[in-house]
């Protein structure tokens, strides 16, 4: 069980607190789906991150691919920047709904 958590606001801003990867994958992944259907538009917040891989980037991906076909909007705001390098060096950061936090 990890230490990661998964928080959403009134205004619809998902903070995320703890690991972003791979050892919290799939519990993220559960989660961030089951949120899909519970607010419109979301803004995912990475400011809590403690530490990220290149899961954590295959999360956003996921998510983002959700809330696509679900007709719904996701933004991510502040990105760490070791995400933000994996993106690019995978020539992903373009496809990558960035909003100024």
């Amino acid at each position: 069980m990890s230490n990661t958590m998964l928080n959403c606001t009134d205004e619809g801003i998902v903070t995320i607190n703890g690991e972003f990867g791979f050892s919290t994958a799939s519990e993220l992944l559960k989660q961030g789906q089951s949120l899909i259907n519970a607010r419109q538009p979301l803004t995912i917040d990475l400011n809590g991150v403690t530490g990220s891989d290149s899961a954590g980037l295959a999360i956003m991906l996921e998510w983002m691919d959700s809330y696509k076909r679900a007709g719904q909007a996701l933004h991510f705001i502040n990105v760490p920047e070791s995400l933000l390098e994996i993106a690019r060096v995978s020539n992903l950061i373009d496809l990558l709904p960035l909003a100024d936090s």
